[in-house]
């Protein structure tokens, strides 16, 4: 299976709140190819390392597809005519949450990825769109979006391709996993959560969530 990358993106932290707070929420198209190296994409940049960032959360892909639907839950939003409105690097159309699987490896331009967990939403979303509830719609509706690690570096352009290599858990999908961790799926699969604890390509703080969520 192979996927356009529409857009890439990248952005920088900047004021953000009323707080005092920062983001790199806002993300902006490059027209020219960037480095993909272990923690992220060239260019791009993380405010608050403590929950964005890292190995584990090196890009953020964020599908197209779902653009439709948030358009027409949020009246239209003007950030919502291009891609870059939930903060994501990548931008592909025809792949979604509930095909997409925790530990699914894709050649991105000359980068290999790997899908480590999905995008667990925070109130800088809503804020972002002046609507509180859109973070809740998120868990809601399993629009969640993904994270992938990056396994070997290399570069990447809009306009190239997004290819599946390899798909070892296809059961453990994006939207399933999501379920059980953030939207409460867990009370009704206890057992699920003994294999995330233990599944070595999710994410160590999803794995870590899962853990708790089990314990009595």
């Amino acid at each position: 299976m192979s996927y356009i990358v529409e857009s890439l993106l990248v952005g920088a932290a900047r004021p953000f709140g009323d707080k005092g707070e920062t983001s790199a929420i806002a993300k902006a198209p490059v027209a020219d190819g960037r480095r993909v190296g272990f923690l992220g994409i060239a260019g791009d940049e993380q405010a608050d390392l403590s929950v964005h960032g890292g190995p584990d959360k090196a890009i953020h892909h964020y599908p197209r597809d779902h653009y439709p639907f948030w358009t027409d839950r949020l009246e239209g939003h003007a950030l919502l005519a291009h891609a870059g409105a939930f903060g994501e690097n990548v931008s592909t159309a025809g792949l979604v949450e509930k095909e997409a699987a925790i530990g699914d490896r894709y050649r991105l331009g000359s980068a290999l990825v790997e899908i480590s967990q999905g995008r667990q939403p925070c109130w800088k979303l809503g804020h972002r769109f002046g609507a509180a509830s859109v973070p809740a719609i998120v868990v809601k509706t399993r629009r969640s979006g993904w994270y992938y690690r990056v396994i070997e570096e290399g570069r990447v352009a809009s306009g190239d391709t997004l290819d599946l290599v390899e798909r070892p858990l296809p059961e453990w999908t994006v939207e399933r996993v999501f379920g059980l961790l953030v939207a409460g799926d867990a009370k009704r699969d206890p057992a699920a959560l003994d294999a995330l604890a233990a599944m070595d390509v999710l994410a160590e703080s999803w794995r870590t969530r899962a853990g708790k969520l089990r314990a009595p």
